[in-house]
């Protein structure tokens, strides 16, 4: 008979190890486990005991009486805490917690030889000033534009700035009948009344009329313009689930972006975190916590993956002080030309340049501009502001960065004045020109407005906008509309502030217009005194 082998003596485990303990609500030094590398220890005989750290490490969690928490990569470690745990025997343990406000928060605790360290630094900021939008649409019917269409809701991100305002996205309450906003954690929506929509920026202001809706919650903080390669943080309330979503990224370029619902260029900051519908209006933080844009569009495409686009803080903060100068949004003012780049050496010496003179052509003025008082065609503008132009129209922005002088025009409220530079037969000239709104022959909104129409003798005159063109011909309106109406939206340009552009859009059948029937968007023209309204 076999004899019986020696069972080894293995201890049990402590269950109460790593146990969260419900008595401790603050964090403190004795809340902290640190763990020393224990290299001097020899190890016994049996099963590998597993170090604590080294099973963070490998699992990325940790236990400390608050309950397992996150532990982010190495990468994330401040202070040169990374390359302490890379050299030193000594380990250094980071931990993500959230307190009881809803903060995550960051603890760094190391064991250099000397006594123990305890660092807290914010990692994201509260998420609570993060809301969620509920929007109930009645969008206009252009076909029948004495009618709305059947209403349908839509939700999106916000998030609350000081002032007891919030900032969402203006595609989000476009249209609006009927407006909630639903904070973190509560089951109450409350009623938001739209104080102001910015449409060539893509940003609304909201505001909430109940002192409950502002306890407790603090407001985003504004950060500055992020440079490439800055981290950021795009928090907000995406498809695929109720409650907050976090996505992460990089700014990857910083440019004049083509804002889609706005049908403008402004400055735009693109970045690799995802942006999905939902997180619209929802707010893109750096690593120190604060908004450095809103989230507004993304880039769909077979050929591309992970490209979003956020509204940085220069255009938000403009949005701001436009509302609170004027209270009301009055818009982003341009100069009023259509430019052309100076490029070529031949077409720079025809126009009278030097080698060391660099500008822009003035191909055509506004006639509705206030500029159109001081350029005219084949100027070139040298400088904006005291700011040189360069020939392909773009100026120095940061160290190693150019941008579209536009942007420098952009910066303006409307009504104010700039000094431009101009070169007018080998001669130099400067005016001081006002900036002032857009004024388009095809609006490309009609702001939350009803569609201008007139009926008689069964004929319905309609003004022509681009919701017009999407509502006659679809998305793809710029393809299948007629092309005489294409030639007027893209090329043509208002000789007065009230002229539209007007067509028969469809013809209601009746004894006095027998014969005209057949009679669908067809452009008329009109006096001088007509205007629909």
């Amino acid at each position: 008979m076999k004899p019986a082998g020696r069972k080894r003596d293995r201890k049990e485990k402590d269950a109460s190890a790593g146990i969260p303990d419900s008595s401790v609500s603050d964090f403190s030094l004795a809340n902290v486990e640190v763990v020393e590398d224990g290299a001097t220890e020899r190890r016994k005989r049996g099963r590998p005991r597993k170090n604590p750290i080294d099973d963070a490490q490998n699992t990325g969690t940790v236990h400390s009486k608050e309950g397992a928490i996150r532990e982010p990569p190495t990468s994330e470690l401040e202070n040169g805490a990374a390359d302490r745990a890379l050299g030193s025997p000594t380990r250094t343990v980071t931990r993500v917690v959230e307190d009881s406000s809803g903060e995550l928060l960051r603890l760094a605790a190391a064991n250099v030889g000397e006594a123990k360290k305890e660092n807290v630094i914010k990692v994201v900021p509260s998420m609570d000033a993060v809301v969620k939008v509920f929007c109930v649409h009645t969008e206009p019917n252009f076909s029948l534009p004495w009618q709305r269409k059947r209403q349908y809701s839509s939700s999106s991100s916000g998030f609350i700035v000081s002032g007891r305002r919030v900032l969402t996205n203006a595609h989000s309450v476009e249209h609006h009948t009927q407006v909630k906003l639903k904070k973190r954690g509560s089951d109450t929506k409350y009623l938001a009344t739209v104080l102001a929509i910015g449409t060539e920026c893509d940003i609304a202001m909201l505001t909430v009329n109940d002192d409950e809706f502002w306890d407790g919650v603090s407001p985003v903080e504004f950060g500055s313009l992020p440079v490439l390669q800055d981290a950021v943080t795009v928090v907000g309330y995406p498809i695929g689930g109720d409650t907050i979503s976090v996505t992460s990224g990089v700014v990857s370029r910083m440019e004049i972006l083509s804002y889609v619902h706005g049908a403008t260029e402004l400055l735009g900051l693109q970045i690799d975190a995802a942006i999905n519908s939902g997180n619209s209006g929802g707010p893109a933080f750096n690593d120190k916590g604060q908004c450095v844009g809103i989230a507004f569009q993304s880039l769909k495409h077979e050929d591309v993956e992970n490209i979003g686009y956020v509204i940085p803080t220069p255009v938000i903060m403009h949005f701001i002080k436009d509302y609170e100068k004027s209270g009301e949004y009055t818009g982003f003012p341009i100069l009023g030309v259509e430019w052309q780049k100076m490029e070529n050496p031949d077409l720079r010496k025809a126009m009278g340049m030097t080698p060391n003179q660099k500008g822009v052509r003035v191909r055509r003025v506004e006639p509705t501009a206030p500029a159109s008082q001081f350029l005219k065609p084949s100027d070139i503008i040298l400088s904006f502001d005291g700011i040189d132009i360069a020939n392909d129209g773009t100026v120095p922005f940061r160290h190693g960065e150019r941008i579209g002088f536009s942007y420098l025009v952009s910066q303006k409220y409307t009504g104010e004045s700039a000094a431009v530079k101009v070169l007018r037969e080998s001669k130099i000239v400067e005016f001081n020109v006002e900036v002032a709104t857009h004024k388009r022959l095809v609006p490309a909104h009609i702001k939350g407005k009803p569609p201008s129409y007139y009926i008689i003798a069964g004929f319905v005159f309609s003004a022509i906008s681009v919701p017009y063109l999407r509502s006659e011909y679809g998305k793809d309106y710029d393809y299948d509309a007629p092309v005489k109406l294409l030639d007027k939206l893209l090329h043509s340009m208002a000789q007065t502030e009230d002229e539209q552009l007007v067509v028969v859009s469809q013809v209601l059948v009746s004894d006095i217009n027998i014969g005209y029937e057949d009679i669908v968007n067809t452009q008329v023209k009109t006096r001088p005194s007509w205007k629909l309204y």
